[in-house]
Parts: C-alpha cells; sequence; structure tokens
C-alpha cells in the first residue's frame, strides 16, 4: 500500500490561499477550533447510543462537559459502506485535554 502527500497550500488560519475572501466589511471566513467525532451505522438508533456513550465519557474524563457545537447527520448510499454517518462537532481543546491540563496547573500554583 503506497501513501501519497498532498500539499495544501495554507494561509494562518488553515484554508487555502487560493479560497475567494468575502468582500463584504463584516463578512469573514472564521476560524473554528471544533473537530467531527464521527460515528458510522446502518442502524442510526445505535450510531446515536455509540455517540451519547462516548460523550458521557468524555465528560467524564474531562471533568466538565465537552463543548458540543453542531450534531451533524448524513447517509453515505454506496455500496458496502454504513448508510449513516452522525458527527459531533467538538472543541479540539477539549478533545486534547486542555481543560485538566489547566486544573492540573492551576491547582499547583495554589499549593
Amino acid at each position: 500500500m503506497s501513501e501519497e502527500t498532498i500539499r495544501l497550500e495554507l494561509d494562518d488560519s488553515g484554508v487555502s490561499v487560493d479560497l475567494p475572501r468575502p468582500t463584504g466589511p463584516q463578512d469573514q471566513v472564521q476560524g473554528v477550533p471544533y473537530r467531527p467525532v464521527e460515528f458510522r451505522d446502518d442502524d442510526l438508533p445505535a450510531a446515536l447510543e455509540r455517540s451519547a456513550e462516548w460523550l458521557r465519557q468524555a465528560q467524564e474524563w474531562l471533568g466538565e462537559p465537552v463543548d458540543v457545537i453542531a450534531v451533524h447527520l448524513d447517509y453515505d448510499d454506496r455500496e458496502g459502506a454504513p448508510y449513516y454517518d452522525l458527527k459531533l462537532l467538538c472543541n479540539e481543546e477539549d478533545l486534547a485535554g486542555a481543560p485538566i491540563a489547566l486544573r492540573r496547573l492551576q491547582s499547583g500554583a495554589a499549593s
């Protein structure tokens, strides 16, 4: 199996340098610090249950609610692919454990 590298020219916000920019004075391409956590299944209730279980476990690990900005549901009707594609759009700092590190830092400073 070969790996191919695709090189993209991105600006500091992570979007293509060739992307047309909005022209209005208050329009913008926003930086979005969120990552999708994906659950795929032919059975939607099963995908929803797994996402709920993961969310409970992640919140327990994090020690606070995970910042979820959106829930996206799509389908994939390609042969052999799971039909439902459920994504939770989660704050990447939460997924990296930043709140845990911050609490440790603050508790160390308090001692």
